[in-house]
């Protein structure tokens, strides 16, 4: 398979520092998007954190696939779904871990996690693995339709899923900003993962809330059918981002998958 991608993150208009990190490693085909939280520049730390303990969970699996792993496997997941899996749950370990240190003093820091690894083993069609923990969201753009295939770990999801809000009271809730799952937060942390099986052609979208809680999915949708090209389609994003106001830092990824 190839992956071609393009990446970007912008601080936006109001913050001072970006406390969003993103992950590429082509040769594992593993892309990622980090949002921190917490004062004092912790969430950047966070966000770093969770993209340097992934990465190099994924480079040291891939020289030797009988590493030991600091979480055992679940038997109803593939061997390419545990690694990721695990490699999320290392990062909210380490995590805890560096909040702890220096008398505490970013205890409460985290980070979301959106994450896409594309797989091909024994001649099994290959598969998207989508693995998500809080607000930061993964799209799927295919024949020219844009499509959320990540469900928010926030109240407000909460409260539309169990109706205790609609769609346009949703517009003005005035805690769009609490997330009620977060890398850093406990010792075990629940990871949502999907398989898709891509076709040729898909472009899997990866972002912070800087741009989804910013423009529609219609201007997003908007924005990749009339740009072919990712490093376009990326800073175009980002630029309709911090032009509605861009209130908050922004990291998009695009991942496009071409079988063979």
């Amino acid at each position: 398979m190839r992956i071609q991608h393009a990446e970007k993150t912008d601080v936006g208009m109001r913050r001072e520092n970006n406390e969003d990190n993103y992950l590429v490693l082509p040769e594992q085909n593993l892309f990622a998007v980090f949002d921190g939280m917490g004062g004092y520049a912790a969430g950047e730390v966070a966000s770093a954190i969770a993209a340097n303990e992934v990465k190099e969970f994924f480079r040291l699996t891939a020289a030797d696939e009988e590493a030991t792993w600091p979480f055992k496997a679940e038997r109803d997941r593939s061997y390419d779904e545990n690694r990721l899996l695990t490699g999320v749950k290392l990062a909210n370990a380490r995590i805890l871990e560096a909040g702890e240190e220096d008398g505490g003093a970013k205890r409460n820091m985290g980070t979301t996690a959106a994450v896409v690894h594309f797989v091909e083993r024994n001649g099994v069609g290959a598969k998207a693995l989508v693995a998500h923990v809080g607000d930061s969201r993964v799209y799927l753009f295919r024949d020219g339709a844009l499509q959320r295939i990540t469900a928010d770990h926030s109240l407000l999801e909460e409260y539309l899923r169990l109706g205790k809000l609609t769609e346009e009271q949703a517009k003005n809730f005035p805690q769009k900003n609490i997330i009620l799952r977060a890398l850093g937060q406990q010792k075990v942390v629940d990871v949502d993962l999907r398989a898709i099986e891509p076709r040729a052609g898909d472009v899997f979208l990866l972002c912070s809330d800087g741009l989804s809680g910013m423009i529609a999915d219609e201007v997003m949708q908007s924005i990749l059918a009339t740009t072919p090209a990712l490093d376009a389609a990326v800073k175009k994003l980002v630029d309709a981002a911090n032009a509605a106001g861009g209130t908050d830092n922004v990291t998009v990824v695009l991942a496009r998958y071409q079988p063979g």
